[in-house]
């Protein structure tokens, strides 16, 4: 095992690992997404008890092994707390940070891609924006990055104008006004059509959270 290295991050997922250890997929700006053990993180006394969940955004103290990191400290800056205690807040959040890990790898620049998700949570939190208009922008920002959205649909004519214009928008417009905006009820049911329709002839993977929000939202 290597010497110990800092990692800022977000946890995406937790899942328990042999009697009292918890498996974590964390998404780090230096190192993309990884996989880590805290090792005792199910025992009530762990010091890792409450960092070793989902949502949890910090500094993460790591060892390098052969396959896989093992946490020993973490310096939580936000727990997310607003969604914790927000039903189907919470469900959008499971969702985006399984949309973010299907888009990053380890030992990828993970900077972009968790500055996003970041910003998508704070919106979340926010009551003022509506919770699908914030997936509908974090989905066509995401995929944006990886170089699989389709360019011309700002030049679809089979689309309302403001459904153009709104694409545009989640296309280009910078990461701290990204969710700044409203749409129409009618241009909302629009663009979450289409999306939906690139969404099934681009990605070839089922995600069972979105599975949950959709049973949780109605």
């Amino acid at each position: 095992m290597s010497g110990a290295v800092e990692l800022t991050g977000m946890v995406l997922s937790a899942a328990p690992a042999g009697e009292y250890d918890k498996r974590l997929v964390i998404l780090t700006r230096e190192r993309g997404r990884i996989t880590a053990f805290a090792r005792s993180a199910r025992k009530s006394s762990s010091p890792l008890l409450a960092a070793a969940v989902p949502f949890t955004f910090g500094t993460f103290k790591l060892y390098e092994g052969r396959s896989a990191y093992t946490l020993v400290q973490a310096q939580v800056k936000n727990y997310f707390e607003g969604l914790r205690q927000d039903y189907v807040g919470a469900y959008y959040g499971f969702y985006f940070m399984e949309f973010a890990s299907y888009y990053t790898r380890e030992n990828l620049d993970g900077t972009d891609v968790l500055n996003l998700l970041y910003a998508a949570l704070k919106a979340l939190e926010n009551e003022k924006i509506e919770d699908e208009l914030i997936r509908c922008a974090f989905e066509v920002r995401l995929m944006v990055m990886g170089g699989e959205f389709p360019q011309d649909v700002t030049q679809d004519e089979s689309l309302l104008p403001a459904s153009r214009y709104a694409f545009y928008h989640m296309m280009t417009k910078e990461l701290s006004k990204l969710f700044a905006f409203t749409l129409r009820e009618d241009v909302l049911k629009e663009v979450r059509a289409r999306l939906d329709l690139i969404l099934r002839l681009t990605i070839d993977t089922k995600f069972k959270s979105l599975d949950i929000l959709k049973a949780v939202a109605g």
